[in-house]
């Protein structure tokens, strides 16, 4: 099959395939005479595979280790677990790191007044983070000013 077919079958783009072959991803497939490329059904079983491990979160790198996994036969499943589980760790620690970013988000949301003012805390920290008065993940608070200028626990009450 061209690629167009090899792309429908396993549901990545003819330029994503492209790539993965330019990056030795996958296997450069034999080419005709005109020099097209003709995929076999285990070309297309190998990018249906980067495409679940893409999807999965995977990166190239992983996805290259687990496809030379998958090929050979006599590896042990340990190693088939042990990329899992550092991938299990690195979504861990990225999904920790968005809900920090989400809970300074809110928290710089809930001290603007949202008013006709212009004074913002939100564009204040961007500005400038070591001056806000937002938590930062990581470094503590500066309490006391906080609370001085914070209107934050009002808001507490209100339905977000």
């Amino acid at each position: 099959m061209n690629i167009g077919q090899a792309a429908k079958a396993s549901n990545v783009t003819a330029k994503m395939i492209r790539y993965y072959e330019s990056i030795g991803l996958i296997t450069a497939p034999v080419r005709t005479q005109a020099n097209y490329r003709v995929y076999a059904n285990d070309d297309v079983h190998a990018l249906r595979f980067v495409k679940r491990a893409r999807n999965l979160g995977f990166s190239i790198e992983e996805v290259r280790e687990l496809l030379a996994l998958w090929r050979d036969k006599s590896r042990a499943s340990a190693d088939v677990k042990s990329v899992a589980m550092r991938h299990v760790q690195d979504l861990e620690t990225k999904i920790s790191e968005l809900q920090a970013m989400a809970r300074t988000l809110s928290h710089l949301a809930r001290t603007c007044h949202g008013d006709g003012r212009p004074d913002c805390p939100i564009l204040a920290d961007l500005a400038d983070p070591a001056a806000s008065l937002a938590p930062v993940p990581g470094k503590p608070r500066r309490k006391a000013r906080h609370e001085a200028d914070c209107a934050c626990h009002e808001d507490a009450a209100l339905p977000a």
